[in-house]
């Protein structure tokens, strides 16, 4: 019966672009033509520029505008009062073309950790809040960073984090340690993920509370350096000692913690792989011309038997990973985030190993020029190599995955 429901369920899938969505297509792709891929290489240069690695050089705010004034604005926001009104399974492919610049999803105002950020502002928040946090940051006019990590505690466990908020008062006093606050260089808050009561059980212990990164208490030790690199918003190092915040810079109730984050995790899944398959195809495009155009020991890479092998097992891997997205996409908008969990974590661990194995390949094709800054290829193995790590890894995937799938079998 279950084989019988499933098979009904596949039958109602249609992936199908509407023309809505093929006219937003058109739209991202010729601004990102005109306005975007030909800043890259300046900006990654300028941000290259000892003392301006967390400056947003004036060139990319310029673009910025544009994307504004043009209405391709905040485009992952699902309702219309926020955003465009598009489902997940509608923004997926534009989320893609987006990811195949480093500065893509800026441009639009469609980046990480800011997303996940005014999503659950717009979700949890009082109304208080969504006028003093979430419409600044709408409007491009603040930046977020999400403060959860520990360095004592397992990442891959949030019930056992340790940075602690006491309630005295009409105020929360917080001390803890906390590093991976993505974004943390020139934002104006931080969402925190803390402790509030201790003693109650695993997944009501915590709470998230809105901390401005301007409050006494909250220190920026530093960005952390990934891969040799430390630019951009950061990957901060923080401490908390005895940072006071208002009661009323509560997310949700105490004790939701754990389901906001759930609530935040999600969507920040699906947007990581639709951009993974950006990069992915942008590495592939770079590859076929590459192959197209080098000559050596007698013929054209593209001629050559395990360059054939790599170009086509890229392109089945990227294919592959696309309907598994655009099928997790499609069950969020049916069923809902919760019931989609399965597949969500079935995405994350394919699309960034197959985002790994395409640019290694990619590398490989393209020998000492790969390695360099010369192409984007090299700048996104090494943004892309944390992504089996970042929003849970493999491993604690793969391990929800089995468990779920024998327990459907049990049952």
């Amino acid at each position: 019966m279950a084989d019988r429901k499933a098979a009904r369920e596949e039958e109602l899938m249609d992936f199908t672009l509407s023309p809505k969505v093929v006219q937003w297509l058109e739209r991202i792709s010729s601004f990102m033509n005109q306005h975007v891929y030909p800043i890259e290489k300046r900006v990654e240069d300028e941000m290259n520029v000892h003392g301006k690695e967390h400056t947003e050089p004036e060139i990319l705010k310029a673009v910025r505008k544009q994307a504004k004034a043009e209405g391709l604005w905040n485009l992952f926001m699902p309702d219309e009062h926020y955003g465009k009104g598009l489902k997940v399974a509608e923004y997926a492919p534009l989320c893609e073309l987006m990811g195949r610049s480093f500065i893509g999803p800026r441009a639009f105002n469609c980046m990480a950790p800011d997303t996940g950020n005014m999503e659950i502002l717009a979700d949890f928040g009082k109304p208080e809040q969504k006028k003093r946090w979430l419409e600044p940051c709408l409007e491009g006019a603040m930046r977020t960073c999400f403060s959860m990590t520990e360095p004592e505690t397992a990442g891959s466990d949030p019930t056992q984090l340790a940075t602690r908020a006491v309630r005295e008062g009409d105020y929360y006093v917080i001390n803890g340690h906390k590093w991976f606050t993505s974004g943390a260089v020139g934002a104006s808050f931080a969402i925190a993920m803390v402790v509030t009561d201790p003693k109650a059980e695993a997944h009501r212990r915590a709470s998230q509370i809105i901390v401005p990164t301007d409050a006494p208490g909250f220190t920026m030790v530093r960005a952390v350096p990934v891969m040799g690199h430390a630019g951009g918003g950061g990957h901060c190092e923080i401490t908390y000692k005895d940072c006071r915040v208002p009661v009323t810079n509560l997310l949700g109730e105490e004790g939701d913690g754990f389901k906001i984050a759930q609530a935040r995790l999600g969507p920040g899944r699906i947007h990581h792989c639709m951009r993974m398959i950006g990069v992915a195809e942008r590495a592939l495009e770079l590859m076929c011309k590459r192959a197209a155009t080098r000559f050596t020991h007698g013929s054209l890479l593209a001629d050559k038997a395990n360059v054939q092998q790599w170009i086509a097992d890229s392109r089945i891997e990227i294919d592959a990973t696309r309907l598994m997205v655009m099928h997790a996409a499609w069950k969020i908008d049916t069923v809902g985030k919760r019931e989609a969990r399965q597949e969500i974590a079935e995405i994350k661990v394919q699309a960034a190993n197959m985002v790994m194995q395409v640019l290694d390949r990619a590398i490989q094709l393209h020998g000492a020029l790969g390695m360099t800054g010369d192409t984007p290829i090299a700048r996104f193995w090494r943004e892309n190599r944390s992504m089996r790590i970042v929003d849970g890894p493999d491993e604690v995937h793969r391990m929800q995955i089995s468990r779920r799938e024998v327990r459907r079998w049990k049952q």
